[in-house]
């Protein structure tokens, strides 16, 4: 089935459209079929005889839902006439997804990821993710402005969002906007970039002082790990061998600088006493790290993305330019066997939750770089993969089960960004956001009918089993029968509260450390 039959925009033109959250607007640039527009869904909802599968239980029961919220969760629910039913049975009922990591809207490396705020919440939806966190990035170094600037992007969006922060400079404004960004902006993460010399990259001397100021403000510290000065190396080596094509991104940035990068930010981490986030784990090296310190006691998550756990490094040498360069983000995909290692390292616990890290790019901005691998923009899809590759890697392999998927995919992260249980939970109370998955049904993936604006998939051709057939999002039924209904403007910003669980016991242990060091010590200068 083409696109624009399989992308149904249910929009409602007012003449005072932008003016108000719930004003409904036209303006998704693909697959626009005005005759669908006017249609609306049933503020009741009935899910039937599904099984109900939360982080901690699974249980067969029925799920009702009203006004985008869920009232009852209980077997043999009785509605009347005025309520739509859906038929679960044989199938799982779980919170929809929450991918931790995405980039829309970007403006990187001299061009901008094809997907925004409309385009990528289309293709989640579609896949079975209700919810993503996006990284706002400063303008000239304002996150004020930068928060603004995502503010605009984010109008047509669908679905709900929240926002990470990045931090690319450090002043005495920066540390008073990080503050307006927490308790005034909904924002509770920060993240910092340890590579990109030159453009994003960090010293070790902000980092300290962006730790600090996280831990006062009870905000969650991110890092992309890897060395910049060596990358940056690395790089001059490749281009002085001759070796310019997208292999060179992969030879430029072994896996121990990402390790390197991630044993420092866990050092310094633990120096200033915060928790600390890694996101993208890539490589075997960073995961180690991760462990050691998690099993010292240190408050560390391992955040990988569905690219490593699924792929390897080989499409990088393919003769293609165009399918070589699709595979080039950073940190890069590893040789095979750290993928394995990756999974089993998710399956134990030792790494959390999975992102995606969706920043995607055309072939013809790929090409920017045919000369230069340096010059590909850095990215890869998966917002719309991620639901589907996890469940056919992880579950049905045997490696986790019913309740860890859901786990791995939306509970730990809402509870990492303190919005549980609103989000990732079937729960009375909570938001319903729901997806209904067949474990019988089959899926193959392939840029041809995939929803993200790119025209690559660097998953093209992956099967397997466990299909999201449907998609609830705010209470109403967004994707049935391979069928996308969604709403530009719709997506609400779910602001993100300070103080996560992982902040619990940080400031007994700074009062324990103290009385412990016996310090300060009172002394006397002795006579000669």
């Amino acid at each position: 089935m083409e696109r624009p039959q399989m992308l149904f925009l249910i929009l409602f033109i007012s003449s005072l459209c932008f003016i108000a959250e719930s004003d409904q607007f036209c303006d998704a640039g693909i697959g626009i079929d005005k005759s669908t527009c006017g249609i609306t869904s049933s503020s009741k909802l009935l899910i039937k005889g599904g099984t109900v599968v939360n982080a901690h239980h699974q249980e067969v029961a029925d799920v009702y839902v009203e006004d985008g919220i869920i009232v009852a969760v209980k077997p043999n629910i009785k509605v009347g006439d005025d309520v739509a039913v859906l038929d679960a049975t044989g199938k799982y009922v779980m919170p929809g997804g929450i991918d931790p990591h995405t980039h829309l809207a970007f403006e990187f490396m001299g061009t901008e990821t094809v997907d925004d705020f409309f385009t990528g919440q289309a293709a989640a939806l579609a896949g079975g993710t209700t919810m993503h966190i996006d990284f706002v990035i400063p303008v000239n170094g304002s996150l004020s402005a930068g928060f603004e600037s995502y503010e605009k992007k984010a109008k047509k969006s669908c679905m709900d969002y929240g926002f990470h922060m990045a931090i690319t400079k450090w002043d005495e404004a920066v540390a008073q906007e990080m503050e307006i960004m927490v308790k005034e902006k909904g924002i509770n993460s920060f993240k910092f970039f340890l590579a990109y010399k030159g453009a994003l990259m960090i010293s070790d001397e902000l980092l300290l002082q962006g730790l600090k100021k996280c831990k006062s403000l009870g905000a969650l510290a991110m890092v992309h790990a890897e060395n910049g000065d060596a990358v940056f190396e690395g790089q001059e080596r490749m281009i002085e061998l001759g070796i310019t094509g997208p292999e060179g991104h992969a030879l430029s940035r072994p896996a121990v600088l990402e390790g390197e990068a991630t044993s420092r930010a866990i050092r310094l981490a633990s120096f200033v006493n915060t928790p600390l986030y890694v996101v993208h784990v890539m490589s075997i090296d960073a995961m180690e790290e991760i462990a050691k310190a998690r099993k010292a006691g240190q408050k560390v998550i391992g955040e990988p993305v569905v690219s490593g756990l699924v792929l390897d490094e080989s499409g990088l040498w393919d003769p293609d330019f165009v399918t070589a360069a699709k595979y080039v983000m950073s940190p890069p995909i590893r040789p095979s066997g750290h993928d394995k290692a990756l999974q089993a390292a998710l399956s134990t616990g030792v790494l959390q939750l999975v992102g995606t890290d969706h920043c995607v790019f055309n072939s013809t901005q790929k090409s920017i770089g045919i000369d230069d691998f340096r010059k590909i923009p850095n990215g890869v899809n998966g917002i719309e993969e991620r639901m589907h590759l996890v469940w056919n890697t992880m579950v049905e392999s045997g490696q986790i089960s019913v309740c860890d998927y859901v786990r791995i995919t939306s509970t730990e992260c809402a509870r990492i960004f303190n919005i549980y249980p609103k989000k990732g939970a079937i729960l009375a109370g909570s938001d319903a956001d729901i997806i209904i998955l067949n474990p019988n049904a089959s899926f193959e993936i392939s840029a041809k009918h995939h929803h993200s604006r790119t025209d690559t998939n660097v998953y093209e051709g992956k099967k397997g089993k466990g299909k999201v057939e449907v998609t609830i999002s705010g209470g109403k039924i967004v994707w049935e029968n391979n069928e996308l209904k969604v709403i530009p403007g719709a997506g609400k910003y779910i602001e993100m509260p300070a103080f996560n669980y992982l902040f619990d016991g940080i400031y007994k242990a700074d009062a324990q450390y103290l009385s412990s060091t016996r310090a300060p010590v009172k002394r006397f200068h002795s006579s000669t």
